[in-house]
């Protein structure tokens, strides 16, 4: 018997690489919406894995396109089917129900996928949330801001990765804010088609940020994590690092998991992983948002250094419907850190220090994804930053630590997009 195929919804080069470990050759469908596949080249990557049997172009991201793709496919016969990007948690549980393979249920990735309707869901359900409401236009954030003195939160209800989100110090901030979060492109990231964008602005909670991850079979959760978050300072909440387990007492770490715990019951999530975000306001955690789907930003890895374990494995074999092995760790014996690289906007004219940096106590990992001649654009979404750090300790002080002395061994230098003086300082030490 050939092996059944894992279905894949969105192409995401890493989690090929992870799959390819313990899948067969030709084992792995990818589908894709065509737009993307085209922009990002993704037929050559596709050919090159070995674990790869094809790449699939569909319009996923329309209504009804689950349905359309299984009356098309009829007999394909998936062992399991997964989303790996945001946009393709909905499409993903609807293709896995209409197979009859374990999903998170595509009713309860509808509402994760969607902030304003997680906002009524959570808050129905008793999850402290922020006061929020949709808002279609300038005028109506400056009523919020009127009604609820201090700083407010502009975000798309509908988008990934901190784009479009912008913090509001006062409403002189409106207009421009409101210009710039309505406008951003995701690029080659998403179809050419584009889709209709929902705005919300929030009360600003005042707080530490953490993350939860949690494992979960038919509802139970098998595994789970804290991790703790550093954003970078200013308007845009984009994320300068994460440690993995986050540095906080016992009673905040169960307290985190067990308010997940509660989210992902009040929403109905069967099998699969969440990745929820909070933020901590005098002692009480206050939901950002939740996602169906793998964690970005390295998470995962993090997460495998910190606690010895194969969290990618351990997830599709639960979404294959199999009985995990073995109990995953409860605790994590070590820790592991990431921390991201930007510099100031203009064009790249030296990198330096990456071998040194590579070199140093801890270090597993350090890359630029810039090159001389490239122009790098001004903080505003997670897409922007150009590099990262990953490190290992025995604990979390000693991990961040490490991560800090590697991000400032590397050296870029870089000048104003027009003719202007270059800019040559640490990188760890460069503003947002």
């Amino acid at each position: 018997m050939p092996e059944r195929p894992v279905v894949m919804v969105g192409f995401v080069p890493v989690a090929v690489t992870s799959l390819a470990q313990f899948q067969p050759e030709g084992s792995v469908i990818v589908i894709d919406e065509p737009d993307v596949i085209r922009k990002r080249e993704l037929g050559p990557k596709a050919d090159e894995a070995p674990v790869v049997r094809e790449l699939i172009a569909w319009e996923y991201q329309l209504e009804g396109a689950a349905d359309a793709f299984y009356n098309a496919h009829p007999d394909l016969d998936p062992a399991a089917v997964a989303p790996l990007q945001e946009y393709a948690t909905p499409f993903a549980a609807r293709l896995a129900e209409r197979y009859g393979v374990p999903t998170g249920g595509y009713g309860a990735l509808r509402v994760l996928r969607d902030k304003a309707v997680l906002r009524r869901v959570s808050r129905a359900a008793g999850i402290l949330n922020p006061e929020s409401v949709e808002v279609t236009g300038p005028d109506e954030v400056r009523a919020f801001m009127a009604q609820h003195p201090g700083p407010a939160v502009l975000k798309p209800a509908n988008r990934q990765a901190a784009l479009g989100t912008r913090i509001l110090a006062s409403p002189d901030e409106i207009d421009e804010a409101w210009a710039e979060t309505t406008a951003m492109d995701e690029g080659v990231m998403v179809p050419d088609r584009g889709f209709e964008l929902r705005m919300l602005v929030e009360r600003c909670v005042q707080g530490r940020e953490y993350s939860v991850e949690l494992l979960v079979e038919r509802g139970r959760a098998v595994f789970g994590n804290v991790t703790g978050k550093e954003l970078y300072p200013g308007g845009r909440p984009v994320e300068l690092g994460h440690l993995v387990p986050a540095d906080i007492p016992g009673e905040l770490d169960a307290l985190l998991r067990a308010e997940t715990g509660r989210l992902l019951e009040a929403v109905g999530f069967g099998t699969g992983i969440a990745h929820c975000e909070w933020i901590v306001e005098n002692g009480r955690p206050y939901l950002v948002e939740c996602a169906g789907r793998f964690p970005g930003d390295g998470i995962v890895d993090l997460i495998d250094r910190a606690y010895r374990v194969d969290l990618v494995r351990a997830f599709w074999t639960l979404m294959k419907g199999e009985p995990l092995t073995a109990p995953l760790p409860e605790k994590a014996p070590g820790a592991a850190a990431i921390r991201f690289l930007h510099t100031g906007a203009g064009v790249v004219e030296d990198v330096s220090g990456l071998d040194e940096a590579r070199a140093l106590p801890g270090v597993q990992a350090c890359s630029v994804t810039v090159e001389p001649g490239a122009e790098v654009r001004e903080l505003r979404s997670s897409w922007d930053r150009v590099g990262s750090v990953v490190t290992e300790a025995e604990n979390g002080a000693e991990a961040v630590a490490a991560a800090r002395r590697a991000l400032d061994t590397v050296q870029i230098k870089v000048r104003p997009a027009q003719d202007g003086p270059v800019q040559d300082e640490p990188a760890q030490d460069r503003p947002a």
